[in-house]
């Protein structure tokens, strides 16, 4: 900061109120147009999505270098802020001194103004210059405070849990191996090699923070987590990543209807909040990506949150007179098609679906008196599907033994979370909201690799 001593970003002074002297900005060239005798610079530091035109003439320090000056360019300018004659413009820089800091090659890709997504994804560490990944970074930044402001506000407690686990919170396998053997030598899972491996065990990257972050909510009463997350499902769809954050919060002496209420108020706060206070890049979004979306963002955040039985959904879904490429039946996961019907036409609006049958669930999930079912709830949300998911927690150990026992699992894998039921067990509570997912719908991109800065998937692990 020291080289560049008074410098204001560019979102302050497009807000200022009158004119100033003596003002330094530096950022990125974005285009430039040049006369006879002056130039006009449009000028990008990050700090917003607006650029800041500033007026080199030929008594300016530095217009000598205007010939080399071109898009990616990084240029420090002092002078004057003044009224702008131009439209959609109040303010420009009237520079009496210009310098520049970095030189861009010839080649910089990104000369034109418009390119692909795919072509994007190739240049990630590039891409943030863009007015779209520029928003996507801003608007990442900015949601993801206001995670933390709507949990610390109810008085809940930030828990770092490990990225490192010996178990596998939702038993599906799919997990990456972290280990200090060459695993090109061929020492396999034999028992030697795991004894001389760092932990002495198979040890993994977590799919999920849950059960660790559950041991505090049965100390501390409310808590979340906020951190990757990773599964190795060699998967490409538009909608998976090898690594991504999860928001997971935990309540204790909390049931069903307690978890999704807090899901209810964090999804309507934080969509409240990228309203306001991400409005211009959402302008953005709204214009050239989804035209639908200030739309749809106003229907969650005003819209009833419908709670609907699994048992009640299935009926419908037989019930409603339509055809669907995949017929709905009771002890099936519900397919896009089902969640799209019952948020878009049926209830018109987000639904919470919940008491889903116990044999499509999670080991942890607590067991209704039926026998048949959990007390699982996932958010579905219009043209999104599938937002939340989450369930009240297995707290009574016998029948959290008996689940293990049925899925096949090692009870040795889990004395540390069997314990927790062991002493003082209580009713608790918690869900996981796949932060990338809760972008896409709040920015409306299609991709969850362009809502990430640096996707992670199949073949593809650069920067």
């Amino acid at each position: 900061m020291a080289a560049f001593p008074g410098r204001v970003p560019c979102v302050e002074l497009l807000a200022a109120t009158s004119a100033h002297q003596d003002v330094t900005v530096a950022g990125w060239v974005r285009t430039k147009r040049e006369s006879k005798e002056f130039a006009f610079i449009e000028l990008n530091d990050g700090s917003c999505l607006a650029n800041l035109q500033i007026i080199v003439d030929a008594g300016c320090s530095g217009y000598a270098d205007i010939g080399s000056i071109g898009t990616g360019t990084a240029v420090a300018a002092h002078g004057c802020l003044v009224e702008s004659p131009g439209k959609g413009q109040r303010w420009e820089l009237k520079a009496d001194s210009l310098t520049v800091v970095g030189h861009c090659d010839d080649d910089y890709p990104l000369q034109k103004k418009r390119h692909t997504d795919e072509f994007l994804r190739s240049i990630a560490h590039l891409r943030a210059r863009t007015n779209k990944y520029g928003a996507v970074a801003r608007v990442r930044s900015r949601l993801s405070f206001a995670v933390h402001q709507f949990f610390q506000r109810r008085g809940f407690h930030y828990i770092h849990t490990p990225i490192i686990t010996g178990s596998d919170c939702e038993g599906a396998g799919e997990m990456f191996r972290v280990t200090t053997l060459d695993p090109y030598r061929g020492a396999g899972a034999s028992a030697q090699a795991r004894d001389d491996d760092f932990f002495g065990k198979e040890a993994h990257l977590t799919v999920s923070g849950q059960l660790s972050v559950e041991t505090y909510a049965l100390a501390l009463s409310k808590v979340y987590t906020f951190g990757p997350t990773f599964r190795a499902e060699n998967s490409n769809t538009s909608r998976h990543m090898a690594e991504f954050w999860m928001i997971e919060p935990e309540i204790a002496f909390a049931d069903i209807h307690d978890d999704m209420q807090l899901a209810e108020d964090m999804v309507r706060e934080l969509v409240a909040f990228a309203r306001e206070d991400c409005a211009q890049d959402l302008e953005l979004f709204a214009k050239f990506v989804d035209t639908t979306l200030i739309e749809r963002l106003d229907q969650v955040l005003h819209s009833e949150f419908v709670r609907l039985s699994y048992t009640d959904a299935i009926d419908v879904l037989k019930n409603s007179g339509r055809r669907f490429e995949f017929e709905p039946a009771w002890g099936r996961d519900l397919q896009s098609e089902h969640e799209r019907f019952l948020t878009e036409e049926y209830c018109k609006g987000p639904v919470f679906v919940y008491d889903w049958p116990r044999d499509i669930k999670a080991f942890y999930m607590r067991c209704n008196d039926d026998g048949r079912t959990v007390a699982a709830m996932d958010l579905l949300i219009p043209q999104v599907g599938e937002l939340i998911g989450g369930s009240a927690r297995e707290e009574r150990l016998p029948e959290l033994k008996q689940r293990i026992a049925e899925l096949g699992f090692d009870e040795k894998d889990y004395w540390w979370y069997l314990d927790t039921r062991r002493f003082g067990s209580v009713p608790h509570a918690g869900f996981g909201l796949g932060f990338e997912r809760f972008l896409m719908f709040v920015t409306g991109i299609g991709n969850i690799r362009d809502v990430i800065p640096f996707p992670r998937t199949p073949r593809h692990l650069e920067f």
